[in-house]
């Protein structure tokens, strides 16, 4: 039995793998304006798979956390925020303006 729970172990670190590689082409498909439903469809059926193997891991006993290294990397730099001083205060928006007569 215990080398059954370090199989599904092992098909689950696998499988979330997978499942984060399929949601980042997902993402950058959706950030083209490109079809990502075939992507989705297995990513949807990868869960379904991972439901059944937690399911029967928890049935045989098995309560410990499996953890994935992220493989993450940013693929696009943060966008730059503006510096303070651009944004408008209470004193720049009422102080009183000094206008020319003619």
């Amino acid at each position: 039995m215990d080398n059954r729970i370090n199989e599904i172990r092992r098909t689950i670190r696998a499988l979330r793998v997978s499942m984060r590689e399929a949601e980042a082409i997902m993402h950058e498909q959706v950030n083209r304006n490109e079809d990502c439903s075939f992507v989705a469809q297995e990513v949807i059926k990868m869960r379904s798979v991972m439901s059944q193997l937690v399911k029967e891991r928890t049935a045989l006993g098995d309560q410990e956390p499996i953890v994935v290294n992220s493989f993450f990397i940013p693929r696009r730099r943060p966008t730059r925020k503006p510096a303070a001083a651009h944004f408008a205060t209470a004193e720049s928006v009422f102080r009183p303006r000094l206008v020319a007569r003619v």
